[in-house]
């Protein structure tokens, strides 16, 4: 905007009597034409201090090849980070989710919706096998219509250590990744086989009957049922199936119960084996495992 010139007395009208008219500030007209007087700004500095050793084209092109051969889905910059730290690459963690954004190589995530309910305890534990949780999600199959997996996970360490699928979503099904685990790592099935042992569960039928508890009675668990309607509480579980949807369910087709069954068998033992987690250290569940076993030996 500048001064115009009246047409009934041919005199220049000031900028303040313009601006009061246009209801427009002044001082946006004059930072205006300072930015037109200094001209084009000066190109961006380059890095200060001493240069990386590894340059952003030859840690892009190693973030490349991490995510062309990973063997899962969807992963943020920290899981890729600890693997090249793994792989000899010693690099920024900012400097890697830098060059993800980008590239627009960083994976989707949802955004919290209402209002966080805040909980002073926790869930996670100190060793393996102190809890556990477990829960129960339905996947839609062509032959067999709607069919149940139910799932087993460790607080310590996210290690999913029994899951089942079946056609009925029963009590009995439900016990089944339980027995799994206790017949791998507390050596039976039998009277107070997991005594020490607590389970964290939702407030399905299935968890709720009087079969289901008093099984756990029976093999000496405790029971620790989540908050109703907070499936927060029960989120080691929670976060495995998401996981599990996430890298085996969603986007494919199951014609059967042996279709799922082999993906969830084949996902369980890559995830067990190879999913790497901020809060172990980037272990992995097996290898945080090992080292808790290693320092209760020591």
């Amino acid at each position: 905007m500048s001064e115009e010139i009246s047409p009934f007395t041919g005199r220049r009208h000031g900028l303040q009597r313009l601006c009061h008219i246009l209801n427009q500030p002044r001082s946006t007209i004059y930072t205006r034409r300072a930015r037109l007087a200094a001209g084009p700004p000066d190109p961006p500095l380059k890095r200060r201090g001493p240069q990386p050793k590894m340059t952003d084209t030859s840690l892009t092109q190693a973030i490349r090849e991490d995510l062309n051969t990973t063997l899962f889905t969807g992963e943020g910059h920290r899981k890729v980070w600890s693997r090249l730290r793994l792989a000899g690459i010693r690099v920024s963690r900012d400097r890697v989710l830098r060059l993800m954004r980008e590239n627009h190589w960083l994976s989707p995530h949802r955004c919290r919706q209402g209002t966080p309910q805040l909980h002073t305890g926790t869930i996670t534990t100190q060793a393996p096998d102190l809890m556990w949780g477990t829960d129960g999600v339905r996947v839609e199959t062509v032959d067999e219509g709607w069919v149940w997996i139910f799932c087993a996970v460790d607080h310590f360490n996210a290690e999913c250590i029994g899951w089942h699928v079946a056609k009925i979503g029963s009590r009995f099904a439900a016990l089944e990744p339980l027995a799994q685990g206790l017949t791998r790592y507390f050596g039976g099935t039998g009277a107070e086989a997991a005594r020490g042992l607590t389970l964290r569960f939702d407030h399905g039928t299935q968890y709720m009957s009087d079969h289901f508890l008093n099984q756990l009675r029976f093999w000496g668990i405790a029971i620790s049922p989540a908050f109703v309607a907070e499936p927060q509480t029960n989120g080691v579980a929670e976060r495995f199936n998401r996981t599990l949807k996430e890298q085996a369910i969603q986007g494919r087709v199951f014609r059967n119960l042996l279709e799922l069954r082999m993906a969830v068998a084949d996902f369980v033992d890559r995830y067990n084996a190879h999913w790497r987690l901020e809060k172990l250290g980037y272990l992995t569940p097996l290898e945080a495992r090992q080292s808790a076993t290693v320092r209760q030996v020591a």
